[in-house]
């Protein structure tokens, strides 16, 4: 995998030789799913060369499945660990809530040996992760057919809300990372503050988090269900029952397979609030560069994605539509961005 040369980023090792033919292990903890993968640094890029997923619920840390993994493909010779992890990083340490493990750089470099160790933010990671893409895993909304010069915002509704850019400093794109899927969520309409009282109830504060995530689509199903009263067909209600959490799935199937309106309608208002967010970060980034909506959620639900009402939601402001109509809009079609991205840093971000 080597860099995309429409995204030029700031990896000032990529000159230095000594960081070529490094071995890596790279891992990025998720919720549901932590993934490891070994790969080598080569040519300005990086190799993977074997992965695995581990249900991360069934351990008590992330040395438990950085050990297993190590032993179980015999790797004895990696010198750098990067480790992608959702939520903040401060000073070589993250406490990511959804997991709740305690994670330092120090531990893994004095446990294991590695030479360097590096703490990422998921959406930070996908921002170097991003730029390792092809040309075809970049699916235009609107675009000019190229990345314009300027500041580019990412946009990843999944587990969380993920928001992260890059700064254009007038030669290279470097990656940073926002939380601002925990900021307030700004109803519009009159359903909308009754959609917003409806999750105050339950929440307290309402997060863009809690509108536009995997918990957030189920939510704005259950408020047309329970007060708006739209109706839900009963086998609906069982796949629902049984869904493990996995509501996407099962409401992006009844949209498009069975036709079902009070689904069609949760995904319609689903885009809509995504479209709104997308323009409050791009306006807040100035990302003229462009928007990147990468996510487990646009994945799943591309077929159901009206890229012309999209664009056209996207760009309603109150005096910059006219910068807003020309911002490039593209999805993001693979979900291994996070860590080839901190594997990319790990290998190169230091001379």
């Amino acid at each position: 995998m080597n860099l995309n040369p429409k995204f030029p980023l700031f990896l000032p090792g990529v000159k230095n030789s000594s960081n070529h033919n490094i071995s890596i292990i790279g891992a990025n903890l998720r919720e549901d799913l932590t993934t490891v993968a070994h790969y080598i640094s080569q040519n300005g890029g990086v190799e993977m060369t074997v992965k695995e997923d581990f249900p991360t619920k069934n351990y008590s840390d992330f040395s438990e499945i950085l050990t297993q993994f190590m032993q179980r493909n015999n790797i004895t010779d990696a010198k750098r660990l990067g480790i992608s992890v959702p939520g903040p990083v401060f000073n070589g340490r993250s406490a990511p809530q959804r997991i709740g493990w305690d994670i330092y750089e120090s531990d893994y470099a004095s446990k294991f040996g590695f030479e360097k160790v590096y703490l990422l933010n998921d959406q930070e990671a996908a921002a170097y992760g991003i730029a390792l893409l092809q040309d075809k895993d970049l699916d235009p909304i609107y675009t000019s057919g190229q990345l314009e010069k300027g500041n580019v915002a990412i946009l990843a509704p999944g587990n969380g809300l993920g928001e992260a850019g890059y700064f254009f400093d007038g030669k290279y794109l470097r990656p940073f990372a926002t939380e601002g899927g925990h900021s307030e969520f700004s109803p519009r309409t009159t359903v909308e503050v009754e959609f917003y009282q409806f999750l105050n109830n339950i929440y307290g504060i309402v997060s863009w988090e809690t509108v536009l995530s995997k918990t957030g689509l189920f939510n704005i199903y259950r408020f047309l269900r329970d007060v708006k009263r739209h109706p839900e067909p009963e086998w609906l209600a069982e796949k629902l029952a049984n869904a493990n959490g996995n509501f996407t799935e099962e409401i992006f199937k009844a949209a498009m397979e069975q036709d079902v309106m009070i689904c069609k309608i949760a995904l319609d208002t689903f885009l809509e609030f995504l479209a709104r967010e997308a323009n409050n970060l791009t306006l807040k980034l100035k990302a003229t560069g462009g928007l990147l909506i990468a996510g487990d959620i646009p994945q799943t639900i591309k077929r159901y994605i009206d890229k012309d009402k999209f664009y056209e939601k996207f760009k309603i402001s109150d005096k910059m539509e006219n910068m807003l109509k020309n911002i490039p809009l593209y999805l993001i079609d693979t979900d291994s961005t996070s860590i080839n991205g901190v594997v990319l840093y790990t290998a190169y971000f230091n001379e």
